[in-house]
């Protein structure tokens, strides 16, 4: 089978497909058709070599990935052959808190990921998918709507009449954006493009901010907001953009922080916390129970995830070039 890895050193150059030998699942073990895959800014990271400088190589990238099941090992009784699947992103973590979420199990880094014709996983590590969704927007789930689901649902306690913030509109802002309409939420989302803000709004967002128009965006967000302050902030942009998202959200709301798009180091004013009351809050994906929480809500509402761009297997590193770019809006996916 082909598969696509980084090879002796890091960089995009040095993604490379090359053919290994397939195997066939041993006891509680399923094989898998991977028909699509999808990109996260980690994935990118983690291939440049910035996400872990000492990930051993060579590595097959990218954590998120769907398929069909082929071939199940003795003793698999949650899929079957022929199921519509996905493999979960820390494949040990299966429900509870983030204290349960082993950090050595994830895929795309440290261990091989689903940019490969077949994959071989443990049935604790598969989700089965809403009928209605493709293999491409099917493989957008795993890593960006988990973490949107996490980050405003299990995490967040989202409820109808909230007001959330959104940073961008990548994949995770725009998750965000659609499970705030299921949630019955409003949304805020930022961009630095009218077009992009225009798509956003025709998503549902009840209001959009051109920070580029708008430097001092938080300002703006709290005058949307009559001065109030938004319930949740889904913060992607890390160091660059946190003293503006604490500066957005309302007395005792919460700023969930899930990206590093800006940077991952700034000083921090621990006024802004003590005075009002917020919640500033890490987020690490999220388990297979909320995958599988979010995939019944997707189910029952018939949603559909935002694809920017389909890259074909062989185009796999422009892919990642075009993810680079940071023009997609939604998620960007390659087809196997």
């Amino acid at each position: 089978m082909k598969v696509y890895q980084v090879q002796d050193d890091f960089g995009i150059d040095n993604l490379r497909a090359v053919e290994r030998e397939a195997r066939s699942p041993g006891p509680g073990e399923v094989r898998i058709r991977v028909r699509a895959s999808s990109l996260n800014f980690r994935d990118l990271m983690t291939v440049q070599g910035s996400y872990n400088p000492r990930q051993k190589l060579p590595l097959v990238p990218l954590s998120d990935g769907a398929g069909e099941v082929l071939e199940v090992g003795e003793g698999v009784t949650r899929v079957a052959a022929g199921d519509h699947v996905a493999g979960i992103f820390a494949q040990k973590w299966l429900a509870g808190g983030a204290e349960q979420a082993p950090r050595g199990s994830t895929l795309g880094g440290p261990n091989d990921g689903m940019l490969a014709q077949e994959v071989v996983l443990h049935e604790d590590g598969v989700v089965k998918l809403p009928a209605h969704l493709s293999f491409e927007e099917a493989a957008t789930l795993p890593c960006a709507g988990v973490t949107a689901w996490n980050a405003l649902v299990t995490g967040g306690g989202i409820k109808a009449g909230d007001t959330v913030l959104l940073l961008g509109t990548g994949g995770v802002s725009i998750f965000g954006l659609q499970f705030s309409g299921l949630c019955g939420a409003r949304a805020i989302v930022t961009s630095s493009s009218d077009g992009k803000l225009e798509r956003a709004r025709e998503l549902g967002a009840w209001q959009t901010i051109n920070y580029r128009q708008n430097e001092q965006w938080h300002k703006r967000v709290q005058e949307l907001t009559d001065g109030r302050g938004v319930d949740h902030v889904v913060e992607v942009g890390g160091a660059g953009t946190l003293m503006k998202s604490l500066g957005s959200v309302r007395v005792g709301g919460t700023v969930t922080m899930i990206g590093v798009l800006s940077g991952v180091s700034t000083e921090l004013d621990v006024r802004a916390l003590l005075m009002r009351s917020v919640r500033l809050q890490g987020l690490f994906v999220g388990s297979r129970a909320m995958f599988e929480d979010m995939n019944a809500a997707i189910d029952h509402q018939g949603m559909r995830p935002v694809i920017d761009r389909v890259f074909d297997f062989e185009q796999a590193p422009d892919a990642f070039r075009y993810m680079g770019e940071g023009q997609h809006f939604g998620k960007i996916v390659i087809r196997h």
